[in-house]
């Protein structure tokens, strides 16, 4: 059976960058803060601002979240969908949206691993 990847799903994650998303003055003191074209900086956005948003989703949710992006970005997508329908709080242009994407899935990945760990150990 093949399973159907909706590149909204990432997106919808995504949204807590969002200008539309609810205003929250902390949120976006954050977001200008970090460089979103450096790895590090933009895998500690990351850490701070979706960790805790990755989680609300349940585990098939969170394991879709990143076959969807591992499908994307082996199709060689360049994720102009995604980023042509977002307004961020960003202050410069993401540069390369595959490295962007890049990072995002290795956090994701982190991020499932640690809660992995988390069910084992419980």
């Amino acid at each position: 059976m093949n399973r159907s990847y909706e590149i909204w799903d990432i997106r919808s994650l995504l949204f807590v960058f969002d200008i539309e998303n609810t205003r929250d003055m902390h949120r976006e003191e954050v977001i200008v803060s970090k460089n979103v074209n450096d790895d590090g900086e933009l895998a500690e956005l990351f850490d701070i601002l979706l960790r805790a948003e990755f989680f609300i989703y349940t585990e098939n949710e969170r394991q879709l979240l990143i076959a969807t992006l591992v499908h994307f970005l082996e199709l060689g997508d360049n994720f102009d969908s995604v980023f042509s329908k977002m307004d961020t709080y960003f202050d410069d242009d993401v540069k390369d949206q595959r490295k962007f994407m890049s990072v995002l899935l290795d956090c994701l990945r982190r991020y499932q691993a640690e809660s992995d760990v988390k069910s084992f150990e419980s």
